[in-house]
């Protein structure tokens, strides 16, 4: 029997207890021999980029002209769930837990600290202040933009499609029957969900890593607390705690309405930064930074800094960008796929790629624009603040606007609701890859989940700090990379298919 069930749990026993076992061993070690382990995560991330950067910049492209292909093609106008299937979410709703999922607290915690670190650490060297301002905001667009949404829209769409229109279950194995028939029921359909499971729970912890750092570093700042490791986990087991309540009410109350509140907020101090600061100097940046952004983008794309410091910009930025965002498709994708039924593949396509990116821009834009106008200005030296904690860089950047206890307090808030709606999501992803693809799993399955993986971004904190949060991103990010390649074959193979019978 491979299935368990019972009051607490509904498992799929080849799936479940691998990815349990590698998790519960991962964490032990990491937290037991923490000392090793950074030197350990420092080499195999180096490895990983010296070697296979350059599959990663080919994979990136495929998937983003993979998406544009099927939002432009015939296909497009295919509704997930069938001709007379409607959306169970709101138009607004539904963006705003796409977004959310896909990048929160990324967004936030970089904001700042991105621009300001390319600015110190320019891809260009001898540039002007100006040119590397430029640069600055350019390349973090570059690493939040149509490139990310294209890894994200793929699995979304054939996830989607496989499970509501073919009636699969909703497991990364079922979108690979095209192309490996019923081998995908036996080990290598399981081997390949266990390895999304690992991809969503480092890719997660990656980022509740990331939030643990700047929530700890808010509140440090905020009521002058110590900023040390302690703070960093209290946050993490505290903001756990308030998800597990989450995830436990489901994904029509806790998530929808925790989803919803992230992107309000957002706006709330997005619109603030922007009337609050140089209004139209912001305004020009975003149309200059943009217009930069799309003119270089083949360039930036195929960009491997090979002759320049043996690639160090690429594989310190890009690289893991790629591999986090891949790490984090399985997630995402999934979470795409469970919310979009009623929608159409170009729908899910066009408005996933769109607005997210757009918001994105216009997100870095005004707070890391400002940032920027401090340092070209002289008001603020952020780029030597942010060299020394890259986490502090949004608190000190609002210090230099009115009203700093107020909006100091909602981005606390703001990180908090990301952290929170990031580990409810991965929680209910994990939960249905390890139910075998079901649509519901029982409460004591989430609850595992949930405190699995605060226990993996602790780890990793302790163990390592931010170099192991990268390096578990593309421990799991790569062998992904190979499966969104195969998963796109076997969507367009099953879509000719459809067509072929229907004309049948």
């Amino acid at each position: 029997m491979n299935n368990f069930k019972n009051k607490y749990f509904d498992i799929s026993k080849p799936v479940f207890i691998p990815a349990a076992i590698i998790t519960f061993l991962f964490v032990s070690f990491t937290i037991i021999f923490n000392e090793q382990s950074e030197a350990v995560f420092s080499g195999f991330q180096a490895y990983m980029s010296r070697n296979f950067g350059w599959f990663i910049s080919l994979s990136i492209n495929y998937y983003l002209i993979f998406v544009l292909y099927l939002a432009s093609s015939k296909y497009g106008k295919i509704r997930i769930g069938g001709k007379d299937a409607k959306p169970s979410f709101s138009k607004f709703s539904w963006v705003a837990m796409l977004f959310s999922a896909g990048m929160g607290i990324g967004l936030v915690y970089f904001s700042v600290a991105e621009p300001m670190l390319h600015f110190s650490h320019p891809i260009v060297k001898g540039a002007s202040d100006v040119y590397k301002s430029r640069l600055a905001i350019r390349n973090t667009y570059f690493h939040y933009g149509f490139h990310v949404w294209g890894i994200y829209m793929l699995l979304g769409i054939a996830l989607a499609y496989f499970t509501f229109n073919k009636g699969t279950s909703l497991s990364l194995k079922s979108t690979l029957i095209p192309l490996f028939g019923h081998r995908m029921n036996r080990w290598p359909g399981y081997l390949i969900d266990v390895i999304a499971v690992l991809a969503t729970l480092f890719g997660l912890a990656t980022s509740l890593g990331f939030g643990a750092l700047q929530f700890s570093t808010g509140l440090s700042e905020y009521f002058g607390l110590e900023n040390n490791t302690s703070l960093q986990v209290s946050s993490i087991i505290g903001i756990t705690l308030i998800a597990t309540i989450s995830v436990v009410t489901g994904l029509n109350k806790g998530l929808k309405y925790l989803s919803n509140a992230n992107i309000i907020i957002a706006l709330i101090v997005f619109i603030f930064v922007l009337i609050l600061g140089n209004t139209v100097r912001l305004i020009d940046g975003f149309v200059q930074s943009l217009g930069i952004y799309l003119s270089d983008l083949i360039e930036l794309s195929l960009f491997r800094n090979q002759h320049g410091t043996a690639g160090s910009w690429f594989k310190g930025w890009s690289m893991f960008y790629w591999v986090w965002w891949i790490s984090w498709s399985p997630f995402v994708g999934t979470f795409v796929a469970r919310i979009s039924k009623g929608r159409t593949i170009r729908e899910i396509a066009i408005f996933g790629l769109v607005l997210p990116s757009v918001f994105s821009f216009l997100w870095m834009s005004v707070l890391g624009g400002t940032a920027i106008n401090l340092q070209l200005d002289g008001n603020l030296d952020l780029a030597s603040i942010v060299a020394q904690d890259s986490s502090i860089g949004l608190f000190k950047m609002l210090e230099t606007l009115p009203f700093y206890e107020i909006t100091a307090f909602v981005c606390i808030i703001l990180v908090g609701t990301f952290f929170i709606t990031s580990s409810d999501s991965g929680s209910l992803v994990v939960d249905m890859m390890t139910a075998g693809g079901k649509l519901n799993a029982p409460k004591g399955q989430k609850i595992f989940w949930a405190f699995m993986e605060g226990a993996i971004a602790i780890a990793l904190l302790v163990g390592g700090g931010l170099t192991a949060l990268q390096s578990a991103s593309i421990s799991t990010g790569f062998p992904f990379a190979i499966i969104l390649v195969l998963v796109s074959l076997s969507l367009v193979k099953s879509l000719k298919h459809d067509e072929q019978l229907q004309l049948e």
